[in-house]
Formats: C-alpha cells, sequence, structure tokens
C-alpha cells in the first residue's frame, strides 16, 4: 500500500495543502509598528444613561372598555354578518347596548370602573385565583359492589411509551 504525501516546506516544516487551512489561525504580520498605548482605550459605545424618576412612565393599567350591543340589521346584511362577522351600521343607526365590561379582565363597568384592569397586573381572576389555595379535585367513590384490581404502571414517556402504543393509537 503507498500513501501519497504532499512536499514539506522546508522553512515551516508542513505542506502547501495544510498552509492554506490554517492561515487564519496566525496573527498576520504588523507591517506598522503599533503605537504603545499608555493611556486609557476609548470607549466605542457609550454606557446606558438612566432617566430620572420622573421620566420613567407607568405602565398603563386602565381598563378598555367594550359594549355587547345589539342591532337591528336587514337579513340582507344579517347574511354577510354572519358569514364575515362584521358589517357597516347605517348612519345615524341608535344602538342598543346590552353590556359594558373591560376587554382585557371581563368585568363589568359598575364593578371596575375606579380600580386598575386586572388582566394587566396579573391574569389569576381568569384562572380562578390562586391555584395553591384551590381545592383538590374529588376522586370519585367506586360503587360498593364494585371490586379494584391494581394493574402495571404504564410508562408514559420515552420511545418505550412511543413503540407501546401510549402517544399513538395500537396498531
Amino acid at each position: 500500500m503507498t500513501t501519497a504525501t504532499a512536499p514539506l516546506s522546508p522553512e515551516t516544516g508542513i505542506s502547501h495543502l495544510q498552509e492554506s487551512l490554517f492561515a487564519w489561525l496566525e496573527p498576520e504580520p504588523d507591517t506598522q509598528s503599533a503605537p504603545t498605548p499608555t493611556a486609557e482605550p476609548e470607549q466605542k459605545t457609550t454606557p446606558p444613561q438612566e432617566l430620572p424618576a420622573a421620566e420613567v412612565e407607568a405602565p398603563d393599567l386602565s381598563h378598555i372598555w367594550v359594549v355587547a350591543a345589539e342591532v337591528e340589521v336587514t337579513p340582507k346584511i344579517a347574511s354577510v354578518a354572519d358569514y364575515r362577522g362584521s358589517f357597516k351600521a347605517t348612519e345615524g343607526q341608535r344602538v342598543d347596548a346590552l353590556e359594558v365590561y373591560c376587554r382585557g379582565c371581563r368585568r363589568p363597568y359598575d364593578e371596575v370602573k375606579g380600580d386598575d384592569c386586572a388582566a394587566k397586573v396579573d391574569n389569576t381572576h381568569l384562572i380562578g385565583g390562586d391555584q395553591t389555595k384551590r381545592a383538590k379535585r374529588k376522586v370519585p367513590t367506586p360503587p360498593p359492589n364494585a371490586r379494584i384490581i391494581s394493574g402495571g404502571t404504564i410508562n408514559r414517556r420515552g420511545i418505550s411509551a412511543y413503540m407501546s402504543g401510549v402517544s399513538r393509537p395500537p396498531r
């Protein structure tokens, strides 16, 4: 078996193939002598300036009020509204307001008209409050004539779960 090798350069001791691959690792020769740094180097970016407390804007916690309305329309406009989900009302048409509520927190105007919007603070009101204080689900009691048979454990993670048909229908 024969091996082909590239001729080595006498001054560097590496072949011309390796020279082109690793040329970027060596520092480039400096043609001009660099001045010795005596002073601190200049900063290329300016440090971020902190705004005074008066200029920092407070987050907008106000409500966005919307009205659930009842509008009488013609059959033609009703079909367009059903298809598109919107329609154009005529000028001067009277609209009956069914309910006025906040779009974010979904609470009525009467209850929260002076308060901050709870949806912009946090959304715990939408999930039923603090989940740590919530009552746990009750386990249903079996019928009196039922017999409980303990089964094996089911692997629901990993490739073995996929192969056994937990995450896909069995064949």
